[in-house]
């Protein structure tokens, strides 16, 4: 039997060693069941038909909590708002379509972490590789195709 959604929530924040509260069960919750990468206030607005009420600064104390926790992966990209994603412990980049804004996983395209050697002094040790892939979407493609 699948465990409902809070209680795997909160299931999670122990495991990672973070204090159960609605705020964070609502916020994991909502990261968890939403499809792509979604900036801070449209999880906020999530979160709060969960648990109700979320201000805009709980919102962010939270998504950096459940961050440095291991639980949520931040992605930084020019241009765009921070987003947030489940972290899955895999290594996989980014594509972003210039034109929509559409954000899709791509799989990391060499292997494992941190899937590209850079030639660096000796000494540094690196440990991921965060490669964004820009360019156009396939909806925005077809839509060009038909405006041609």
């Amino acid at each position: 039997m699948t465990e409902e959604p809070m209680a795997a929530a909160a299931s999670r924040l122990r495991e990672a060693g973070l204090r159960v509260t609605a705020q964070r069960m609502a916020m994991l919750t909502a990261i968890h069941e939403s499809p792509g990468h979604l900036d801070a206030d449209t999880l906020r607005d999530r979160a709060q038909q969960i648990t109700g009420g979320l201000s805009l600064q709980a919102t962010y104390n939270v998504l950096r909590a459940l961050t440095e926790a291991g639980l949520v992966r931040t992605t930084q990209i020019p241009g765009h708002p921070a987003r947030f994603e489940t972290e899955r412990h895999d290594n996989h980049h980014h594509f972003v379509c210039r034109r929509c804004g559409t954000i899709r996983d791509v799989e990391c395209t060499v292997g494992a972490a941190p899937c590209m050697k850079p030639r660096l002094p000796a000494g540094f040790g690196i440990d991921e590789a965060a490669v964004t892939f820009w360019g156009t979407c396939p909806d925005c493609r077809a839509a060009e195709k038909r405006v041609a």
